[in-house]
C-alpha cells in the first residue's frame, strides 16, 4: 500500500504536534476512547458536522409531513358549565355510556369524552355538547 501524506497548511506549536503525532498512531478503540474522555472530562458531546446540502433536502420533507392534516380526532370535555344534567344527556345521547359513567365522565372534566373520530364526527359531537352548555375542545390524536 502506498503511504498518503498530508501537509497542513496551518502551523501549530510543538506541543499541538507531539499529540498530533501520538494520535495518529491509535486505533479506531484508542480513538473512540480518546473522545469519551474528552467529553466526560470536559463536559462536552462530539457531533458530527453534517454538510448543509444534505440537511436541506431533508427539511423540505419534515415539512411536507407537518402540513398532513391528522386523520383521527378526539373530544375533550374541558368543565360542563352551569347545565351539567344537559351535558350528561348529550354525553349519553352521542356514548353507548350507561347514566352513573356518563354522569362520572362529566364530573371528572377534564376529560377525554371520545376518541378516534372523524374530523365531521368530532365538530358534530362537540357543537351538541356546546348546545347542552359544556365547554369542549377537538384535539387531533
Amino acid at each position: 500500500m502506498a503511504e498518503v501524506t498530508t501537509q497542513s497548511e496551518t502551523q501549530c506549536s510543538a506541543k499541538v504536534e507531539d499529540v498530533l503525532d501520538k494520535i495518529s498512531n491509535f486505533t479506531l478503540l484508542e480513538l473512540s476512547e480518546l473522545v469519551s474522555a474528552f467529553e466526560e472530562r470536559f463536559g462536552i458531546t462530539a457531533v458530527a458536522a453534517a454538510p448543509m446540502a444534505a440537511a436541506a433536502p431533508a427539511a423540505a420533507p419534515a415539512a411536507a409531513e407537518e402540513a398532513v392534516e391528522p386523520s383521527s380526532y378526539k373530544l375533550v370535555l374541558k368543565s360542563f358549565g352551569d347545565k351539567k344534567i344537559e351535558v350528561i344527556k348529550a354525553v349519553r345521547a352521542q356514548t353507548a355510556l350507561q347514566l352513573k359513567e356518563a354522569k362520572q365522565l362529566v364530573e371528572s372534566a377534564p376529560s377525554t369524552v371520545k376518541e378516534a373520530l372523524s374530523k365531521d364526527e368530532a365538530e358534530k359531537f362537540a357543537k351538541a355538547l356546546r348546545d347542552s352548555g359544556a365547554e369542549v375542545e377537538v384535539q387531533p390524536e
